[in-house]
């Protein structure tokens, strides 16, 4: 029997180059045991994002190298999927139970980004991680339309203290439309919206969230710097059209996060083509390519490049946001594919400050 060459093995897995780390697994730090018995390996691996719709195919893929290895009779690998929390300045013991805050931010209206904010956190959830939203546009608030909740959803209260959040498609949601009238305007000044972010944030009775996804209101005000500055924020994500107005406004948003150390996971360029439903005519009705153009000015991911689609906003407006209406279609699969690489991205940051422990043992 020919002696399996451990160096070998881990080469066949080196051969995967995961395209969210951007690395290969070992590199990553997701190999969790290498065992050799005989003629037969088992691999143990755990990324370090949500993944479920992916790590049977990683799998394959790796047991298929692991047995073109001289020696190699059976190769069993597993891959699995963990979240851990991203090191971060400061917490507040009332996110204890919040491993990772997300912000979805935008430097002006009407770009989508609550339409990206509320299927992004959809995605993540699809991929089996377990999600909470948080509606933070006190003005405007539109997350319970867009999930499906009802006219008069109100939260349970616990202990005459914490909110408990309703939940919609899986995901626990919290918003300011659930204690207000919906046809009641919020005339408030910035110190009031500010105090009732930190409310809705820490009166909430998260339950053990891998993500909070907190869609922001547009701009670079009070509500923006309150959050940067008093909440543990692992990331933003900045959602922009390829106009060059949003783009100089986005710009704004991107330089905000930075002032205040919040790293920047990527940009959201949506509205980046339309293509007709009667001819099939391709038109770039907002500009082209402004998404690409700003995440390399600034050195972040694109993180999706989404189509101008009558589909999103009648699915959103119908409480059945596209990940959840056709998960298999083509612009579900480009929501998901944005959530791995936000996750990634998070993962690559908790990687800075733990490495997982390494079992290798030869029988």
């Amino acid at each position: 029997m020919t002696q399996i060459d451990r160096t070998a093995v881990e080469q066949a897995l080196a051969s995967y180059q995961d395209p969210y780390l951007k690395t290969d697994l070992l590199a990553a730090g997701c190999l969790r045991s290498l065992q050799i018995d005989g003629g037969r390996v088992s691999v143990d691996i755990v990324l370090g994002y949500a993944a479920g719709n992916i790590v049977s195919g990683i799998a394959q893929m790796l047991t298929v190298a692991v047995e073109n290895v001289a020696g190699v009779e059976a190769a069993t690998v597993q891959v699995g999927w963990e979240v851990h929390a991203a090191p971060i300045q400061g917490s507040i013991p009332a996110l204890a139970n919040v491993k990772n805050i997300i912000a979805v931010a935008s430097g002006k209206g009407g770009v989508g980004k609550s339409t990206t904010a509320v299927n992004l956190a959809l995605a993540l959830s699809r991929e089996g991680a377990r999600v909470g939203v948080l509606d933070a546009d006190i003005y405007g608030p539109s997350m319970g339309l867009m999930l499906g909740l009802p006219a008069g959803t109100r939260p349970q209260v616990r202990e005459q203290k914490w909110f408990v959040a309703p939940q919609a498609h899986g995901v626990q949601v919290m918003s300011m439309a659930f204690l207000a009238d919906d046809n009641t305007p919020m005339a408030w000044r910035g110190p009031m919206v500010s105090g009732a972010l930190m409310q809705l944030l820490t009166q909430t009775a998260w339950d053990e969230l891998d993500y909070l996804v907190i869609d922001m209101p547009p701009g670079t005000g009070d509500i923006q710097l309150t959050l940067a500055q008093k909440v543990p924020v692992t990331g933003s994500v900045i959602v922009t059209t390829p106009q060059d107005i949003a783009l100089l406004d986005a710009r704004k948003g991107i330089e905000m996060f930075r002032k205040v150390n919040i790293p920047v996971l990527g940009v959201v360029e949506n509205m980046a083509v339309h293509i007709c439903s009667n001819c099939g005519h391709v038109e770039h009705l907002f500009g082209e390519g402004g998404g690409t153009r700003l995440s390399d000015e600034y050195g972040v991911d694109l993180l999706g490049s989404m189509p101008l689609s009558l589909m999103i906003r009648e699915q959103a407006d119908g409480g059945k946001p596209t990940v959840i209406a056709e998960p298999e279609c083509q612009i579900s699969l480009l929501y998901q594919d944005m959530a791995r690489h936000v996750g990634a991205r998070i993962a690559g940051q908790a990687n800075q400050t733990a490495m997982p422990e390494i079992s290798i043992s030869d029988d």
